[in-house]
């Protein structure tokens, strides 16, 4: 008897439900903040970016996987916020504590 041959599956033979959520890809959910709903998507990280948590006032580095959420009825991309995942997991028993300057950039 001969070994069973393993055979990676070619895009047309895979689930439905595989290809919608690829390994390292985004998923995009609903949640409730502020007494309205937001978008959430949970993303792996870009290269090269630096961005600035909300919740905790600290930089999220490039490579870092965090989370992007923004009102669903709101103005788009302007109103993307990036949080790191625990921040964006406390955010209803953290307080808005700003330590920035008022001439400091916001990122």
């Amino acid at each position: 008897m001969s070994p069973r041959r393993n055979r990676i599956k070619s895009a047309a033979d895979r689930d439905p439900a595989e290809q919608a959520a690829p390994l390292g890809g985004s998923l995009r959910r609903t949640e409730n903040y502020l007494g309205e709903d937001w978008v959430v998507q949970t993303v792996a990280g870009t290269a090269g970016r630096h961005y600035r948590c909300p919740g905790c006032d600290q930089e999220i580095p490039p490579g870092v996987g965090h989370v992007v959420a923004w009102p669903m009825h709101g103005a788009g991309v302007d109103d993307r916020r990036h949080w790191h995942r625990a921040c964006w997991g406390a955010r209803e028993r953290r307080a808005s504590n700003l330590q920035r300057g008022r001439g400091a950039p916001r990122y």
